[in-house]
């Protein structure tokens, strides 16, 4: 059990992050003992933990006590944990000069930002950030472009986990990892363009045109398309009256077998916009024409059926849903009158998102959000592959969005060639591989069409998730199993030393997998990054409702 003494403003703060890091804890009690004590944000560590933790990224009360030397604070410097393994920081950090390497070093100055003292009775640790702080800012803002590639929060978890089992204590966890399944993977598909024939001489039909031809041909020269595919852009281009006179097939209009027969049971999640020429409003209020959606989603309605007779699930993609709930209410409502669902996510259309997004998106109602993520990037805006709730909202969760197709090849943005990509995607699905969780991948209703045909490396990706073992799951049942996973509550008081019982609820159905209850061995040593399978036992929690009573093996002890 660790005990916890924080800042009565970052309460709410440590609730998410140990949902995230799902292990025993709770808020410090005079009358308990604990393994481990964790203080933030100048606690005192009064205490006889055998670990006792101190998070602060300035000097604090304590540092006077022990007498240490500090260096002085500084922002957003970020930190050298293993080699390779760089943890961003946006709060402030201190050093500790005379501590030598340590366990985390400045990765400007190569100073000590933790380490680690022995005595006889028990570790004491000082970290140099704000551990709180950090996990605020980002499920509240999130990170830069620059720090897409680095999930910073599940570094954070990581890091934490290691010092504990590295400081010779055992660890019970519930981690990110559906029973049976390495990690989840989510198919998202947001329709923005479902027929060419509905644009006539618009801005999405300059864009067409200038795209697949003239574009296409610069793309070959780059090494970014083939001749076949430049070939095959200019015939779409050519053809293109002769769709709009109903003589020739619309390319844009069969995504939905398209990426039926590519998935292959694979159930993904299509998200429709509800009205047609609603532009809908930016940042600063204003209404862009051309942003308004040539369909609605009523002329969409027999495709929504097939796809969700199939298996699929249809989402929301918000208009003004993201900045006024009384619109998302209206959205939402238009959605469930066409598909007869009323469970319904969302993902908001140009992926509009600011700090008080979730309270709009939960306040109309929706089951769940997936806008979090980047334009023009891909990677981990909030440094997670965790489903989490937004610290604005008290019971909608947010689906992080990590990889989009338009991010990776428009121009305006990474402007990848296909063997760019395949081996972006690649770092990417090992980073989710490595420390569990759910990518949520976002490839466009015509993104598999003339002029783009990103079809190539879509196919690739699946192949690599579908060769991982990823359970493939909706956003929905994604969403779901992780609100499983925070239902699930640890019960030590009153049990057996070393002994920890977990407790299920009881309305989860048989849609999504099941827990595993994970215990991490003590250990003296190097770091993990993310420890390896001989580093944990696994064991299997599951039921309607299930008691499992865990004792650590002797060997973790």
């Amino acid at each position: 059990m660790i005990g916890v003494i924080a800042d009565s403003t970052d309460q709410e703060v440590v609730r998410e992050f140990f949902e995230l890091f799902k292990t025993p804890w709770e808020f410090c009690r005079r009358d308990r003992r604990y393994e481990v004590l964790l203080c933030a944000g100048g606690g005192q560590p009064n205490s006889s933990a055998r670990l006792v933790l101190v998070y602060a990224g300035t000097r604090t009360s304590f540092d006077d006590e022990q007498k240490l030397q500090t260096g002085p604070s500084r922002s957003r410097a970020p930190l050298l944990w293993s080699p390779g393994c760089r943890i961003p920081i946006y709060g402030e950090s201190i050093t500790f000069p005379e501590k030598g390497l340590g366990l985390l070093a400045d990765d400007d100055s190569g100073e000590c930002v933790a380490y680690r003292d022995h005595s006889k009775d028990r570790v004491l640790v000082r970290i140099g950030y704000d551990l709180f702080g950090e996990i605020r800012h980002l499920l509240s803002l999130g990170q830069p472009p620059a720090n897409a590639h680095l999930p910073a929060l599940e570094l954070h978890i990581a890091f934490l986990r290691d010092l504990i089992t590295g400081s010779g204590i055992p660890l019970a966890e519930i981690p990110p990892v559906p029973e049976g399944y390495p990690f989840t993977a989510c198919l998202t598909h947001d329709i923005d363009h479902p027929s060419v024939r509905l644009h006539k001489w618009d801005y999405t039909t300059i864009g067409f045109l200038w795209r697949a031809t003239l574009g296409s041909f610069l793309n070959l020269l780059r090494g970014r398309l083939p001749v076949r595919g430049v070939l095959t852009n200019w015939m779409a281009a050519l053809k293109l009256p002769f769709v709009h006179l109903g003589l020739a097939r619309d390319f844009w209009r069969d995504f939905d077998d398209r990426y039926l027969k590519l998935e292959a049971g694979c159930h993904s999640t299509f998200f429709v916009i509800p009205f047609k020429n609603r532009p809908g409003r930016n940042a600063d209020g204003r209404a862009l024409s051309h942003r308004g959606a040539a369909y609605g989603v009523r002329d969409v309605a027999d495709t929504m059926h097939k796809l969700l007779d199939a298996g699929c699930e249809i989402g929301l993609h918000g208009i003004d849903a993201w900045i006024d709930s009384p619109s998302g209410r209206e959205e939402l409502e238009e959605i469930r009158r066409v598909t007869g669902h009323s469970e319904l996510g969302v993902r908001m259309h140009w992926l509009y998102w600011n700090e008080q997004s979730p309270i709009a998106i939960e306040t109309a109602e929706a089951a769940y959000d997936s806008t979090m993520g980047y334009n023009e990037t891909v990677g981990f805006r909030a440094g997670t592959t965790q489903a989490y709730k937004p610290l604005q909202a008290s019971r909608l969760l947010e689906l992080p969005l990590h990889v989009m197709d338009t991010a990776m090849f428009y121009a305006a943005y990474l402007k990848l060639s296909p063997p760019q990509a395949e081996a972006l995607l690649r770092r990417i699905v090992d980073t989710v591989s490595r420390f569990g969780g759910c990518l949520t991948v976002n490839w466009h209703d015509r993104s598999l069409a003339p002029e783009r045909l990103w079809g190539s490396n879509y196919v690739g990706l699946l192949e690599d998730l579908k060769r991982r073992g990823a359970w493939f799951a909706t956003a929905g049942q994604a969403v779901s199993w992780f609100q499983k996973r925070r239902r699930a509550v640890f019960e030590t008081e009153g049990m057996e030393p070393n002994t920890v019982r977990t407790k299920l609820a009881a309305d989860f159905g048989s849609n999504v997998p099941g827990l595993r209850l994970r215990i991490h061995k003590a250990r003296e040593g190097e770091a993990f990054v993310a420890p390896g399978p001989d580093e944990y036992v696994d064991v299997p929690v599951d039921g309607t409702v299930h008691l499992e009573r865990i004792t650590f093996p002797e060997s973790a002890c």
